[in-house]
């Protein structure tokens, strides 16, 4: 009575579609991958080889080719199953059905994937990229400074704890140095924060302890507390996303690419995150929230360097776009914007790069027009009144 009320399938209907969308499906699929290669290499040659991962973590693109993949795999399974009469009139129906909504699905993965490979590896859509990860960074480092520990009002003194291997710190777990801690009744100060290159000479950690000498089972657990590793990651890294924006902007100055406009967009990209980060830093230290999110009290971690924040932004671009009005003056602006602020941490480092890029442009521009508007701006950028002029 049931098979009655259902639409009949003929065989070969089924057999068709299920035999096109399997042959199909591979064909996308080889397809999909060459074109995801070729935008991974169009990433690093047009921006930096450091910018590769963000290039790859692109969720489009690998949702799009699984389902390419598994649509492929239905369709195969389908064709078997169907070929071999495994199914009588309610099955060979809902087999059918099945069959359209992948069809369906493929179809919308397919357009959705075609905007976006079309923008995947290009040089605008990598520097988003970048920004959108540095800029979660940087604001996490701005509500919790030293990772919600206690910022260590002393000189750090103690017993020094080595990494066990020789790379860069990709990752610190501070809740267990905090369990490590308070187990073996001892303080623990960070000297190596993520993004730093660490030897086997360096110290992690310093251990004030009442204890002699420390035990191999915590000197252990400090080292694992450490993810090390051969490279630099975004993750817990916002000097990293600066030195790739610089990275980039580097490249566009050089006399093979030519191409100041990305190198002023990169200066203006990197002022829009040091801002959003000093003013989220300074409502954090207003409102409290940055005393009251201390969870580890026998961590101690110092705060990121702001100088080696700016360093890793502005020096390899001052130096580069020296010759060049139009960056040197966009350079010295973004000083003028950032100084505008009124970040109290922020004023010497940004102060000391004005002065720094105005000695590359004085020794590298030509036209004496060009110095004279260079040298005042520097001048505002360095004045001490600034603030306080301009919002007179």
């Amino acid at each position: 009575m049931f098979d009655n009320k259902l639409p009949h399938i003929s065989f070969q209907s089924l057999e068709t579609l299920l035999s096109v969308m399997a042959a199909s499906m591979l064909v996308i699929a080889t397809f999909a991958v060459g074109a995801m290669l070729s935008a991974f290499t169009s990433a690093s040659d047009a921006a930096t080889p450091r910018t590769l991962s963000l290039v790859i973590a692109d969720d489009v693109s690998q949702n799009a080719l699984s389902t390419f993949i598994g649509a492929f795999i239905f369709s195969i399974v389908g064709l078997v199953a169907h070929l071999n009469t495994l199914f009588e009139q309610q099955g060979t129906f809902v087999l059918f059905v099945l069959t359209l909504v992948v069809f369906a699905i493929v179809i919308l993965s397919f357009v959705r994937w075609v905007d976006r490979i079309a923008r995947l590896g290009r040089l605008g859509e990598t520097i988003g990229k970048v920004e959108n990860v540095l800029n979660n960074v940087l604001q996490s480092y701005a509500r919790f400074p030293t990772l919600c520990t206690k910022q260590p009002d002393e000189e750090p003194t103690g017993t020094p704890v080595f990494s066990e291997h020789v790379g860069y710190v990709q990752q610190l777990d501070v809740k267990q140095l905090q369990e490590l801690a308070e187990k073996n009744n001892c303080r623990i100060f960070v000297r190596a924060l993520p993004g730093e290159f660490i030897s086997l000479a360096e110290p992690l950690v310093l251990v004030d302890t009442s204890e002699a000498a420390l035990d191999e089972q915590l000197t252990s657990g400090i080292a694992q507390a450490f993810r090390v590793g051969r490279s630099r990651t975004f993750d817990e890294d916002p000097r990293f996303g600066m030195v790739v924006l610089s990275e980039i902007a580097s490249r566009a100055l050089s006399p093979a690419v030519n191409d100041p406009g990305t190198a002023i967009d990169i200066i203006r990209t990197m002022v829009r995150l040091i801002s959003k980060w000093a003013i989220t830093q300074q409502r954090s230290a207003e409102d409290g929230s940055q005393e009251q999110a201390v969870m580890y009290d026998r961590v101690f971690v110092p705060e990121l360097s702001v100088r080696a924040l700016l360093d890793d932004a502005f020096s390899a671009i001052a130096r580069d776009g020296a010759g060049l009005r139009e960056v040197t003056a966009c350079l010295q602006e973004s000083f003028i914007s950032l100084r505008l602020l009124g970040h109290e941490a922020l004023d010497p480092a940004v102060i000391y790069h004005s002065e720094y890029a105005l000695g590359y442009a004085l020794s590298s521009l030509c036209q004496q027009g060009d110095l004279d508007h260079i040298r005042s701006l520097s001048e505002q950028a360095q004045a001490k009144d600034l603030r306080s002029s301009v919002v007179s």
